[in-house]
């Protein structure tokens, strides 16, 4: 199989969605627009997975190629192809689905509680979490549900957490990808932003919730990525 990986910033980690794809020995094709634009050609991969970035999924005026990869990702959902959007990656999903982005209106930060809904609890990449679990999340934004896709999960901040579209199209707003490794490298890498977002954590919260929720969020996360990365092989 062969996956396209579009970053959205300097520092993104695959985490365990790249330990998933390894697994399963995905060929990998990385792009990096933020630095240069240039996005996968729709015909060049079996499956798009989309991280997130610091910018919102409206900010065309300084990310110009955000409209074609939301395009991108919509197109190649409806292809059938399996796509997933991590964080803004979902937002830009959203958008190319024809939903509403909401600014700075849910913001949510640290290892947090997600449910799952009905739909969810039958859904094949996420039936085998609890119906509750942690996972970690770094964003502000939101979405409206896009028309015609399935709602999967959501918290009390941000009720869209969690959709899919067709049979392998998944937006996912938390980070199931950051395992505890990938955590403590943003708290090195981003420490001013880090604690903007929740005083004390570096010294106080992070130490405590990594081995209580962050054990949890590690086996939660790479449970799905194993999961969708399965909806890739049988699908190709």
């Amino acid at each position: 199989m062969r996956v396209a990986i579009v970053e959205n910033t300097r520092i993104t980690h695959h985490g365990q969605v790249g330990v998933a794809l390894h697994e399963a020995a995905a060929k990998i094709d990385l792009y990096k627009p933020w630095s240069d634009r240039r996005l996968p050609d729709p015909g060049s991969f079996d499956a798009l997975v989309v991280f997130g970035g610091e910018q919102s999924a409206r900010d065309d005026h300084s990310h110009p190629y955000l409209p074609d990869l939301a395009r991108l990702m919509r197109a190649s959902g409806e292809e059938g192809k399996a796509v997933l959007g991590i964080c803004l990656g979902s937002q830009l999903l959203a958008r190319g689905l024809g939903a509403e982005n909401h600014l700075g209106t849910a913001p949510e930060f640290g290892w947090c509680e997600v449910a799952l809904t009905d739909a969810g609890r039958a859904d094949p990449v996420l039936s085998q979490l609890p119906a509750s679990f942690p996972i970690f999340q770094w964003h502000s934004d939101t979405f409206t549900l896009p028309a015609g896709t399935t709602r999967l999960a959501g918290s009390g901040i941000a009720q869209n957490q969690c959709f899919r579209l067709n049979r392998a199209t998944y937006g996912m707003q938390f980070h199931f990808e950051a395992s505890r490794a990938v955590v403590a490298d943003w708290n090195r890498s981003f420490p001013e932003a880090v604690e903007r977002n929740l005083p004390g954590w570096l010294d106080r919260h992070h130490p405590e919730s990594a081995a209580r929720e962050g054990a949890q969020a590690d086996a939660h996360g790479l449970a799905i990525a194993r999961a969708w990365v399965t909806l890739i092989e049988t699908g190709t």
